[in-house]
Formats: C-alpha cells, sequence, structure tokens
C-alpha cells in the first residue's frame, strides 16, 4: 500500500544542465568532458586498474573547476523552497553546488565529488576540493579513490529517492536529458496527483503527467519556486 502524499513536500531531481549553467562542463554536451577523455579512460573500475594516476588527474582536474564556480540563481532558489517546504534534493550532479547555495537535504545518486573512499571498504572521507595522489591511503591502509559511481557500479540511494518521490506533492527536474538511467527512471514513482515540471534545454522523453518547460534553468526555476512559496500564503 503506497504512503499518503505529504502536501508541504517537494523533491528537486537535477542533472548537469543546473551545474553547466554555473560554468561547469558537462559530459555528454558537444563541449563536455567526453571529448578530451573517453569513458573506458577515467570513469569505470577497469580504468581505475589500468591507470589509476590517469584517473586521479581527470577529477582532480574536476575539484579544480569545481573551486573557481559559484552557484547560479535556480541553485538558489531551489534552496529557498525549504522556507516554507520540506524539500529533498535528488540529484545525478557530483558538485556541491546545492549545498553551497543553501539547500540541507540533498542526496547524490551518482557519487560525490568532494569524497573520496578507498579500494576497498565504505569509509567516506570529506577531502573538499584536495587533489588525491597515488599513496593517499584510507584508515583502512587502501588507496583512495574518487567517491564516484562510474558506469558499471551500482547507483546509491535508490530505494531512499524512490520512497520521497512516492510521497511528494511537487516534483521539479532541473536540468537533465533524462538519458542517464537508472536514475532518470525514479521519475516514474512520482504520483498522479502531484504536480510535476521539467525544465530543461533538451528531453529524450517526456514522462507521463509532467509539464516541459524548455529554457535555462536561472531563468525559470526561480519563478517557478517564487510561485509555489507564494501558493502558501494565499
Amino acid at each position: 500500500m503506497s504512503k499518503p502524499i505529504n502536501p508541504n513536500k517537494i523533491v528537486v531531481f537535477t542533472g548537469a544542465g543546473v551545474s553547466a549553467e554555473s560554468g561547469l562542463k558537462t559530459f555528454r554536451d558537444f563541449n563536455g568532458l567526453w571529448n578530451n577523455y573517453s569513458i573506458s579512460q577515467v570513469a569505470t573500475p577497469q580504468a581505475w586498474r589500468a591507470d589509476p594516476q590517469l584517473v586521479l588527474d581527470f577529477y582532480n582536474m574536476r575539484r579544480r573547476e569545481l573551486a573557481s564556480v559559484e552557484p547560479n540563481p535556480a541553485h538558489i532558489a531551489i534552496a529557498q523552497l525549504e522556507s516554507q517546504y520540506e524539500v529533498v534534493v535528488v540529484t545525478q550532479n557530483v558538485d556541491n553546488l546545492h549545498e553551497r547555495a543553501g539547500s540541507s537535504n540533498v542526496i547524490h545518486v551518482h557519487g560525490e565529488l568532494t569524497k573520496a573512499r578507498p579500494e576497498v571498504g565504505h569509509d567516506i572521507i570529506d577531502i573538499g576540493t584536495n587533489p588525491i595522489q597515488l599513496g593517499d591511503l584510507a584508515p583502512n591502509g587502501y588507496q583512495l579513490r574518487p567517491h564516484i559511481v562510474w558506469f558499471g557500479e551500482e547507483v546509491l540511494f535508490l530505494d531512499e529517492c524512490r520512497e520521497h518521490l512516492e510521497t511528494a506533492n511537487k516534483v521539479l527536474v532541473v536540468g537533465s536529458s533524462l538519458t542517464v538511467f537508472p536514475a532518470a527512471g525514479l521519475l516514474s514513482h512520482a504520483r498522479f496527483k502531484a504536480e510535476k515540471i521539467i525544465v530543461s534545454m533538451e528531453v529524450d522523453k517526456v514522462p507521463f503527467g509532467y509539464k516541459f518547460l524548455r529554457g535555462k534553468a536561472g531563468s525559470l526555476v526561480p519563478v517557478i519556486c517564487e510561485n509555489w512559496i507564494g501558493k502558501i500564503h494565499q
């Protein structure tokens, strides 16, 4: 039996497009990161075993890039929803821009750039934007690796995210083309009666029951969020 909808709950699902508006390169755009690196070189367990230095260099570069950018108006507007709503941000992004904008409940299904973990074991270590070097060991003695879900690895927190979507009264999807599964498949768990909006420049296929608004997140998301906050006072 389904849990009841929480009328005060919003789930925000974000993808690479919202980070791109802050200046972070995405993997899939024509000028994206994959044009300079193949997936097989830097984003699989096999790549790590074959050339860990190359993998570390790639993610160290991404951390340096992250340190140079700031949250944009979409990140800030999403965080401001917490003034009136219970908000859960489910993000495919590995950056910390949601947290830096003020969001307090962010679930990273693909890992976090500012964290590391041992090759063997589950301890998560906060490293901020510092580099990881060969020879940097976790407390259990194993080499540190990026806390990133690589291709072929299990996506994180899917059951928890599914439960949040099943109880949300509003769902806002921002900056995702909905091509990366299984994360994109989470949206099918939103309730029929929930208000569901997608803001993106492109979407592979609009899920049933969602309203698609084509445009920049930094322009459209603040308007949507202000409207939702305003409804509380009506």
